[in-house]
Protein backbone atom coordinates (compact mmCIF):
# COMPACT_ATOMS: atom_id res chain seq x y z
CA UNK A 1 0.00 0.00 0.00
CA UNK A 2 1.15 3.81 -0.90
CA UNK A 3 2.51 5.74 1.78
CA UNK A 4 1.01 8.70 1.78
CA UNK A 5 2.81 12.33 1.60
CA UNK A 6 1.66 13.33 5.49
CA UNK A 7 3.32 16.58 7.33
CA UNK A 8 5.67 15.47 10.35
CA UNK A 9 3.43 18.20 11.75
CA UNK A 10 -0.12 19.53 11.22
CA UNK A 11 0.50 23.43 9.80
CA UNK A 12 -3.03 24.70 11.78
CA UNK A 13 -3.03 27.78 9.54
CA UNK A 14 -3.04 25.96 6.88
CA UNK A 15 -5.70 23.19 7.96
CA UNK A 16 -8.11 25.47 9.05
CA UNK A 17 -8.10 28.06 5.71
CA UNK A 18 -8.27 24.78 3.80
CA UNK A 19 -11.23 23.59 5.51
CA UNK A 20 -12.91 26.84 5.17
CA UNK A 21 -12.62 26.81 1.51
CA UNK A 22 -13.82 23.22 1.36
CA UNK A 23 -16.77 24.43 3.04
CA UNK A 24 -17.63 27.25 1.35
CA UNK A 25 -17.32 25.38 -1.99
CA UNK A 26 -19.93 23.02 -0.54
CA UNK A 27 -22.08 25.97 0.74
CA UNK A 28 -22.12 27.16 -2.54
CA UNK A 29 -23.03 23.33 -4.25
CA UNK A 30 -26.01 23.06 -1.96
CA UNK A 31 -27.20 26.98 -2.62
CA UNK A 32 -26.78 27.48 1.29
CA UNK A 33 -25.98 30.87 2.30
CA UNK A 34 -24.96 30.22 5.91
CA UNK A 35 -24.77 27.59 8.65
CA UNK A 36 -25.66 27.74 12.02
CA UNK A 37 -23.81 25.20 14.19
CA UNK A 38 -24.02 24.08 17.21
CA UNK A 39 -22.67 20.36 17.13
CA UNK A 40 -18.91 20.42 18.94
CA UNK A 41 -17.20 18.48 16.29
CA UNK A 42 -19.09 20.75 13.49
CA UNK A 43 -17.87 24.44 15.70
CA UNK A 44 -14.36 22.91 15.20
CA UNK A 45 -13.93 22.10 11.83
CA UNK A 46 -15.72 25.48 10.79
CA UNK A 47 -13.74 27.50 13.28
CA UNK A 48 -10.48 25.68 14.32
CA UNK A 49 -12.03 26.62 18.29
CA UNK A 50 -11.14 24.15 20.89
CA UNK A 51 -12.14 23.72 24.26
CA UNK A 52 -12.48 22.34 27.85
CA UNK A 53 -14.97 19.52 27.08
CA UNK A 54 -17.58 19.69 29.36
CA UNK A 55 -20.67 17.73 27.44
CA UNK A 56 -19.50 14.99 24.64
CA UNK A 57 -22.62 16.17 22.67
CA UNK A 58 -24.95 19.13 21.91
CA UNK A 59 -26.61 19.21 25.23
CA UNK A 60 -24.90 21.53 27.08
CA UNK A 61 -26.25 25.13 27.32
CA UNK A 62 -22.38 26.57 27.79
CA UNK A 63 -21.80 25.00 24.14
CA UNK A 64 -19.72 27.53 21.26
CA UNK A 65 -21.90 28.29 18.48
CA UNK A 66 -20.50 28.88 15.25
CA UNK A 67 -22.64 31.15 12.42
CA UNK A 68 -20.87 30.71 8.70
CA UNK A 69 -21.62 32.97 6.00
CA UNK A 70 -20.93 31.71 2.46
CA UNK A 71 -19.81 35.33 1.55
CA UNK A 72 -17.36 35.53 4.37
CA UNK A 73 -14.18 34.41 4.61
CA UNK A 74 -14.05 34.27 8.61
CA UNK A 75 -16.90 32.75 10.57
CA UNK A 76 -18.13 34.18 13.39
CA UNK A 77 -17.59 32.06 16.98
CA UNK A 78 -19.60 33.05 19.69
CA UNK A 79 -18.35 31.38 22.83
CA UNK A 80 -18.33 32.05 26.58
CA UNK A 81 -14.68 30.61 26.62
CA UNK A 82 -11.27 32.53 26.51
CA UNK A 83 -9.90 31.56 23.48
CA UNK A 84 -6.88 32.73 21.26
CA UNK A 85 -8.19 34.99 18.40
CA UNK A 86 -5.22 35.23 16.75
CA UNK A 87 -4.56 32.04 16.75
CA UNK A 88 -8.06 31.20 15.39
CA UNK A 89 -7.74 34.04 12.71
CA UNK A 90 -10.58 35.90 14.42
CA UNK A 91 -10.96 39.48 14.74
CA UNK A 92 -13.25 41.99 17.20
CA UNK A 93 -16.11 41.97 14.26
CA UNK A 94 -16.43 38.14 14.30
CA UNK A 95 -15.66 37.11 17.68
CA UNK A 96 -18.41 37.06 19.60
CA UNK A 97 -20.12 36.42 23.33
CA UNK A 98 -21.56 33.64 24.53
CA UNK A 99 -25.65 32.73 23.12
CA UNK A 100 -27.74 30.24 24.92
CA UNK A 101 -29.96 28.98 22.46
CA UNK A 102 -31.42 26.90 24.87
CA UNK A 103 -33.39 29.94 26.20
CA UNK A 104 -36.53 31.22 24.26
CA UNK A 105 -33.82 34.88 25.60
CA UNK A 106 -31.12 33.42 24.57
CA UNK A 107 -33.01 33.30 20.39
CA UNK A 108 -33.76 36.24 20.45
CA UNK A 109 -30.49 38.02 21.62
CA UNK A 110 -29.32 35.83 18.60
CA UNK A 111 -31.13 36.81 16.24
CA UNK A 112 -30.85 40.40 16.61
CA UNK A 113 -26.81 40.23 16.60
CA UNK A 114 -27.27 37.63 13.61
CA UNK A 115 -29.49 40.01 11.70
CA UNK A 116 -26.99 42.69 10.85
CA UNK A 117 -24.63 39.47 9.71
CA UNK A 118 -26.55 37.52 7.25
CA UNK A 119 -27.79 39.03 3.48
CA UNK A 120 -31.30 39.57 3.32
CA UNK A 121 -33.29 36.30 2.32
CA UNK A 122 -30.01 34.50 3.37
CA UNK A 123 -30.74 30.29 3.08
CA UNK A 124 -29.84 29.08 6.10
CA UNK A 125 -28.93 25.83 7.34
CA UNK A 126 -28.87 24.15 10.64
CA UNK A 127 -27.02 21.15 12.35
CA UNK A 128 -29.08 21.07 15.29
CA UNK A 129 -32.31 22.79 16.53
CA UNK A 130 -32.71 23.17 20.37
CA UNK A 131 -36.27 23.49 22.14
CA UNK A 132 -36.29 27.45 22.12
CA UNK A 133 -35.16 27.93 18.59
CA UNK A 134 -38.23 25.67 17.43
CA UNK A 135 -40.71 27.60 19.47
CA UNK A 136 -39.12 30.87 18.20
CA UNK A 137 -38.72 29.88 14.69
CA UNK A 138 -40.96 32.87 13.43
CA UNK A 139 -37.71 34.70 14.53
CA UNK A 140 -35.29 32.99 13.12
CA UNK A 141 -36.64 33.28 9.51
CA UNK A 142 -36.43 30.03 8.28
CA UNK A 143 -38.14 27.70 6.37
CA UNK A 144 -39.56 24.63 8.22
CA UNK A 145 -38.43 21.95 8.11
CA UNK A 146 -35.08 23.95 8.17
CA UNK A 147 -32.15 22.89 5.81
CA UNK A 148 -29.56 20.50 7.36
CA UNK A 149 -26.39 21.71 7.78
CA UNK A 150 -25.28 18.15 6.85
CA UNK A 151 -25.89 18.38 3.36
CA UNK A 152 -22.54 21.12 3.22
CA UNK A 153 -20.59 20.01 6.21
CA UNK A 154 -21.31 16.01 5.21
CA UNK A 155 -19.37 16.29 2.03
CA UNK A 156 -16.44 18.67 3.50
CA UNK A 157 -15.74 16.67 6.15
CA UNK A 158 -15.47 13.24 4.38
CA UNK A 159 -12.01 14.20 2.59
CA UNK A 160 -9.45 14.82 4.60
CA UNK A 161 -6.67 17.43 4.37
CA UNK A 162 -2.87 16.41 4.06
CA UNK A 163 -2.66 18.47 7.93
CA UNK A 164 -5.87 16.73 9.31
CA UNK A 165 -4.12 13.20 8.30
CA UNK A 166 -1.08 14.66 9.96
CA UNK A 167 -3.36 15.52 13.34
CA UNK A 168 -4.79 12.02 13.11
CA UNK A 169 -1.53 10.14 12.74
CA UNK A 170 -0.10 12.22 16.07
CA UNK A 171 -3.26 11.30 18.42
CA UNK A 172 -2.64 7.27 17.44
CA UNK A 173 0.26 7.94 17.85
CA UNK A 174 -0.14 9.11 21.46
CA UNK A 175 -2.91 6.52 22.19
CA UNK A 176 -0.27 3.77 21.12
CA UNK A 177 2.50 5.00 22.77
CA UNK A 178 0.27 4.62 25.92
CA UNK A 179 -0.83 1.24 25.06
CA UNK A 180 2.38 0.07 25.05
CA UNK A 181 2.99 0.97 27.92
CA UNK A 182 -0.23 -0.78 29.77
CA UNK A 183 0.42 -4.21 27.40
CA UNK A 184 3.98 -4.69 29.23
CA UNK A 185 1.55 -4.39 32.79
CA UNK A 186 -1.04 -6.97 31.69
CA UNK A 187 -0.59 -10.11 33.94
CA UNK A 188 -2.24 -12.06 36.27
CA UNK A 189 -3.51 -10.44 39.33
CA UNK A 190 -3.56 -6.78 37.65
CA UNK A 191 -7.57 -4.94 37.85
CA UNK A 192 -8.88 -3.85 34.55
CA UNK A 193 -9.03 -0.20 36.65
CA UNK A 194 -5.27 -0.38 36.79
CA UNK A 195 -4.76 -0.93 33.28
CA UNK A 196 -6.99 2.29 33.29
CA UNK A 197 -5.11 4.16 35.65
CA UNK A 198 -2.07 3.30 33.64
CA UNK A 199 -3.21 4.54 30.46
CA UNK A 200 -5.17 8.00 31.61
CA UNK A 201 -1.60 8.60 33.31
CA UNK A 202 0.73 8.04 30.16
CA UNK A 203 -1.87 9.89 27.55
CA UNK A 204 -1.97 13.12 29.63
CA UNK A 205 1.47 12.65 29.31
CA UNK A 206 2.16 12.35 26.30
CA UNK A 207 0.08 15.82 25.34
CA UNK A 208 -3.57 14.13 25.31
CA UNK A 209 -5.98 16.61 25.46
CA UNK A 210 -9.34 14.39 26.78
CA UNK A 211 -9.96 10.95 27.00
CA UNK A 212 -13.25 9.87 25.09
CA UNK A 213 -13.64 6.69 25.62
CA UNK A 214 -14.04 4.21 28.63
CA UNK A 215 -10.96 2.42 28.27
CA UNK A 216 -12.15 -1.36 27.26
CA UNK A 217 -10.02 -4.11 28.71
CA UNK A 218 -12.98 -6.56 28.15
CA UNK A 219 -12.45 -9.98 29.58
CA UNK A 220 -14.03 -12.29 27.02
CA UNK A 221 -16.14 -15.34 28.17
CA UNK A 222 -16.03 -18.69 25.71
CA UNK A 223 -19.95 -18.70 25.33
CA UNK A 224 -22.60 -15.80 24.42
CA UNK A 225 -24.38 -18.09 27.61
CA UNK A 226 -22.13 -16.28 30.14
CA UNK A 227 -21.94 -12.87 28.92
CA UNK A 228 -24.66 -10.21 30.01
CA UNK A 229 -27.78 -10.57 28.12
CA UNK A 230 -28.61 -8.29 24.82
CA UNK A 231 -31.53 -7.61 23.13
CA UNK A 232 -30.27 -9.04 20.01
CA UNK A 233 -28.68 -12.14 21.60
CA UNK A 234 -25.48 -11.64 20.20
CA UNK A 235 -22.12 -10.43 21.75
CA UNK A 236 -22.48 -7.51 24.39
CA UNK A 237 -19.06 -5.25 23.87
CA UNK A 238 -18.15 -3.10 24.87
CA UNK A 239 -18.70 -3.60 28.61
CA UNK A 240 -17.83 -0.98 31.08
CA UNK A 241 -14.69 -1.53 33.15
CA UNK A 242 -14.54 -2.86 36.44
CA UNK A 243 -12.37 -3.63 39.50
CA UNK A 244 -12.17 -7.29 38.37
CA UNK A 245 -9.08 -8.92 38.49
CA UNK A 246 -7.84 -10.50 35.50
CA UNK A 247 -6.37 -14.40 35.36
CA UNK A 248 -4.08 -16.57 33.37
CA UNK A 249 -5.87 -16.97 30.28
CA UNK A 250 -8.01 -14.50 30.10
CA UNK A 251 -8.71 -12.90 26.39
CA UNK A 252 -9.19 -9.38 26.59
CA UNK A 253 -10.82 -7.01 23.87
CA UNK A 254 -8.89 -3.94 24.04
CA UNK A 255 -10.80 -0.35 23.19
CA UNK A 256 -9.82 2.67 23.31
CA UNK A 257 -9.89 6.33 21.88
CA UNK A 258 -8.36 9.86 23.07
CA UNK A 259 -8.66 13.48 22.02
CA UNK A 260 -5.20 15.83 20.82
CA UNK A 261 -6.07 19.20 18.98
CA UNK A 262 -9.37 17.74 18.56
CA UNK A 263 -9.23 14.97 16.40
CA UNK A 264 -9.52 11.50 18.60
CA UNK A 265 -8.11 7.70 17.95
CA UNK A 266 -9.44 4.88 17.55
CA UNK A 267 -7.43 1.40 18.89
CA UNK A 268 -8.99 -1.76 19.20
CA UNK A 269 -6.62 -5.29 19.43
CA UNK A 270 -6.97 -8.62 21.52
CA UNK A 271 -4.44 -9.77 24.19
CA UNK A 272 -4.38 -12.88 26.64
CA UNK A 273 -3.27 -12.77 29.53
CA UNK A 274 -0.33 -14.40 30.99
CA UNK A 275 -0.21 -16.93 28.29
CA UNK A 276 0.30 -17.27 24.44
CA UNK A 277 -2.30 -17.55 22.84
CA UNK A 278 -3.42 -21.43 21.63
CA UNK A 279 -3.76 -22.96 18.53
CA UNK A 280 -7.63 -22.39 18.21
CA UNK A 281 -7.12 -18.63 18.91
CA UNK A 282 -4.15 -18.43 17.05
CA UNK A 283 -6.59 -19.77 13.94
CA UNK A 284 -9.42 -16.96 15.22
CA UNK A 285 -6.74 -14.58 14.22
CA UNK A 286 -5.50 -15.75 11.26
CA UNK A 287 -9.29 -15.77 10.28
CA UNK A 288 -9.52 -11.85 11.81
CA UNK A 289 -6.44 -11.12 8.96
CA UNK A 290 -8.40 -13.21 6.05
CA UNK A 291 -11.25 -10.74 6.47
CA UNK A 292 -9.04 -7.48 7.03
CA UNK A 293 -7.02 -8.59 3.99
CA UNK A 294 -10.28 -8.83 1.97
CA UNK A 295 -11.71 -5.65 2.56
CA UNK A 296 -8.36 -4.42 2.01
CA UNK A 297 -8.12 -5.58 -1.56
CA UNK A 298 -11.11 -4.08 -2.31
CA UNK A 299 -10.96 -0.58 -0.62
CA UNK A 300 -9.06 1.42 -3.05
CA UNK A 301 -10.70 4.82 -4.74
CA UNK A 302 -13.93 4.30 -6.87
CA UNK A 303 -14.86 1.02 -4.83
CA UNK A 304 -18.04 1.76 -2.83
CA UNK A 305 -19.37 0.63 0.99
CA UNK A 306 -21.05 -2.41 -0.36
CA UNK A 307 -17.72 -3.89 -2.51
CA UNK A 308 -16.38 -4.09 1.21
CA UNK A 309 -18.92 -5.70 3.36
CA UNK A 310 -19.71 -7.78 0.21
CA UNK A 311 -15.29 -8.82 0.43
CA UNK A 312 -15.81 -9.79 4.31
CA UNK A 313 -19.24 -11.66 4.16
CA UNK A 314 -17.24 -13.69 1.10
CA UNK A 315 -14.69 -14.91 3.48
CA UNK A 316 -17.15 -16.04 5.73
CA UNK A 317 -19.63 -17.66 3.79
CA UNK A 318 -22.10 -14.89 3.20
CA UNK A 319 -22.41 -14.40 7.49
CA UNK A 320 -21.62 -10.72 8.38
CA UNK A 321 -18.29 -10.64 11.21
CA UNK A 322 -19.50 -8.40 13.00
CA UNK A 323 -22.14 -7.34 15.42
CA UNK A 324 -25.41 -6.88 14.84
CA UNK A 325 -26.93 -3.66 14.67
CA UNK A 326 -22.96 -2.16 14.02
CA UNK A 327 -20.96 -1.53 11.04
CA UNK A 328 -17.57 -2.98 10.46
CA UNK A 329 -15.85 0.37 9.25
CA UNK A 330 -16.45 3.76 10.15
CA UNK A 331 -14.70 7.23 9.78
CA UNK A 332 -12.90 9.11 12.03
CA UNK A 333 -11.72 12.39 12.79
CA UNK A 334 -13.26 15.53 15.13
CA UNK A 335 -15.81 12.94 16.04
CA UNK A 336 -14.47 9.02 17.46
CA UNK A 337 -17.07 7.23 14.80
CA UNK A 338 -18.28 9.51 11.94
CA UNK A 339 -19.00 9.06 8.14
CA UNK A 340 -18.25 7.15 6.18
CA UNK A 341 -20.55 4.06 8.61
CA UNK A 342 -20.25 0.76 6.06
CA UNK A 343 -22.34 -2.38 7.06
CA UNK A 344 -25.02 -0.45 9.70
CA UNK A 345 -28.59 -1.61 9.79
CA UNK A 346 -29.29 1.00 6.73
CA UNK A 347 -27.94 -1.56 4.30
CA UNK A 348 -26.64 -2.77 1.36
CA UNK A 349 -28.54 0.45 -1.14
CA UNK A 350 -26.66 2.88 1.29
CA UNK A 351 -23.47 1.09 1.25
CA UNK A 352 -23.37 1.15 -2.40
CA UNK A 353 -24.08 4.86 -1.96
CA UNK A 354 -20.76 5.66 -0.65
CA UNK A 355 -17.85 5.64 -2.89
CA UNK A 356 -14.47 5.75 -2.02
CA UNK A 357 -12.05 8.63 -2.79
CA UNK A 358 -8.77 10.04 -1.53
CA UNK A 359 -8.61 11.31 1.55
CA UNK A 360 -11.34 9.48 3.22
CA UNK A 361 -10.50 7.78 6.53
CA UNK A 362 -12.36 4.47 7.47
CA UNK A 363 -11.28 2.38 10.45
CA UNK A 364 -12.04 -1.37 9.70
CA UNK A 365 -13.19 -3.66 12.27
CA UNK A 366 -14.15 -7.21 11.76
CA UNK A 367 -15.39 -9.56 14.71
CA UNK A 368 -14.37 -12.86 14.79
CA UNK A 369 -16.53 -15.20 17.37
CA UNK A 370 -15.30 -18.64 17.65
CA UNK A 371 -18.25 -19.75 19.99
CA UNK A 372 -16.90 -22.26 22.71
CA UNK A 373 -13.64 -20.36 22.07
CA UNK A 374 -13.86 -16.85 22.87
CA UNK A 375 -12.93 -14.80 19.85
CA UNK A 376 -10.34 -12.04 17.92
CA UNK A 377 -11.06 -8.27 17.28
CA UNK A 378 -8.75 -5.83 16.21
CA UNK A 379 -9.12 -2.47 14.54
CA UNK A 380 -6.97 -0.48 12.05
CA UNK A 381 -7.20 2.73 10.70
CA UNK A 382 -7.10 3.22 6.84
CA UNK A 383 -6.75 6.09 4.58
CA UNK A 384 -7.19 6.04 1.17
CA UNK A 385 -5.02 7.11 -1.06
CA UNK A 386 -4.92 7.51 -5.27
CA UNK A 387 -3.40 3.93 -5.81
CA UNK A 388 -5.53 2.32 -2.70
CA UNK A 389 -4.92 3.07 0.77
CA UNK A 390 -2.26 3.22 3.48
CA UNK A 391 -2.02 1.95 7.13
CA UNK A 392 -2.43 5.07 10.08
CA UNK A 393 -2.23 2.36 12.44
CA UNK A 394 1.11 1.47 14.13
CA UNK A 395 0.73 -1.22 16.47
CA UNK A 396 1.67 -5.00 16.65
CA UNK A 397 -0.82 -7.74 17.01
CA UNK A 398 1.38 -9.06 19.58
CA UNK A 399 0.45 -11.77 21.26
CA UNK A 400 -0.72 -13.47 17.93
CA UNK A 401 1.36 -12.32 16.06
CA UNK A 402 3.77 -9.04 14.56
Amino acid sequence: MKVLDIPARPDLDRMRCQRGVRLRSAMADQGIDALLLLGNSNVSYATGASWPLADPGRAHIHRPVALIVAADDTPHLFTPFALDDAELGLDGDHRHGPVYLDLDEGVEAFVSVAAGLLPPGAVVAFDDMTGAMVRRRDLLGTEWPPRSAGDALGPARLIKTADELASLRHVLWINEQAIRDVQTQVAPGMRQSDLTALFLHRIFELGADANVLDPIWQVMPDRRAVMPWTVHGDIPCPLLTTERVLQKGDVLWVDTGIVHGGYHSDFGRTWTVGTEPTARQQAQYRRWQEINDAVLAVMHPGATGADLTRAAMQVCGGSRPWMPHFYIGHGLGLDSAEMPFVGTDLGNDFDAGIVLAPGMVIVIEPIVWDEGYSGYRSENVYVISEQGCSNLTDYPYDPYGD
